[in-house]
């Protein structure tokens, strides 16, 4: 129909006229009530803003020459932050002659990793950036879990 007939017809039924798809050919519009339709949208937008996870990145630092102990506990923290769906970077600060001993701080990421590998998986491997190896561990999906 024209466009004229299209507009009569939506103040008659006191709604508005709402260009669908300018590019289409002939052009598609529609009668609604334009107020209604942009509150329904906002409306949607805030629900899927609600229901976004949002991760962030927890920190665990480590030394070279961790005790057993030491090391459990700090997994132990990690591993609550991997089941929030939190991230978590370990990194070990080489000081002094432990810089000679990087295969050795290598170990102890690898043993934290076995550790909480119920929880996490590495996402990025250990790696030496000057003084500082750091690693970055990934929560398992869902569907990992349950298997």
């Amino acid at each position: 129909m024209t466009p004229s007939q299209a507009l009569q017809i939506a103040s008659e039924k006191k709604l508005d006229l709402v260009n669908v798809a300018p590019n289409a050919n002939p052009p598609v519009c529609r009668i609604m009530d334009y107020g209604k339709y942009r509150y329904e949208m906002q409306k949607k937008a805030k629900d899927a803003k609600k229901r976004q996870k949002v991760t962030q990145v927890k920190e665990v630092r480590l030394s070279t020459f961790i005790e057993k102990h030491d090391l459990m506990v700090k997994a132990n923290n990690a591993s609550k932050f991997l089941k929030g769906g939190d991230k978590v970077k370990v990194s070990i600060r080489f000081r002094g002659r432990e810089r000679g001993h990087t295969a050795a701080g290598e170990q102890v990421m690898r043993d934290f990793a076995e550790t909480v590998s119920e929880y996490g998986q590495i996402e990025k491997k250990p790696l030496l950036e000057g003084r500082n190896m750091t690693m970055v561990l990934a929560p398992k999906n869902n569907s990992q879990k349950e298997k």
